[in-house]
């Protein structure tokens, strides 16, 4: 992976951190709304969903500054991997779950979700979802 593509997606999450809980938010209502048979895969209620969504911003913010060292990241990405099948997640959830995260990325970042900060969250999220896939299925 370009280094210059890791900085992108390192310098943007910085911005988002500040709006996690309101990221997460956003992303799980993107999410639901691209496709609403996901809903029942996740714990019922606001405050469980807000737990959620810490687990969420914490994992991406883990992966997003382990983007410097891929040999120790890919592990980790291969283990959340095998864990998300025990969630009944399929390989086709990843397509949906990187949609909902653009989405999020572009309302939370507003205009400073350019289309090359685009194409680096596109990189990195195809990568990752890869990475979780072929360790999984």
């Amino acid at each position: 992976m370009e280094q210059k593509t890791i900085t992108l997606v390192q310098e943007s999450f910085e911005k988002v951190k500040p709006i996690a809980g309101t990221a997460a938010e956003i992303f799980y209502s993107k999410l639901f709304e691209l496709d609403p048979a996901l809903k029942p895969l996740f714990p019922r209620g606001e405050e469980a969903m807000k737990t959620q969504g810490n687990k969420l911003m914490t994992m991406l913010g883990a992966a997003v500054a382990g983007l410097s060292n891929l040999e120790a990241l890919v592990p980790v990405l291969q283990n959340l991997g095998k864990k998300h099948v025990e969630y009944k997640v399929v390989p086709s959830h990843y397509n949906t779950v990187g949609a909902a995260l653009l989405g999020t990325l572009s309302v939370g970042l507003g205009d400073d979700f350019t289309p090359e900060v685009e194409e680096a969250w596109t990189s990195v999220y195809t990568t990752m979802s890869t990475v979780m896939i072929e360790a999984s299925y």
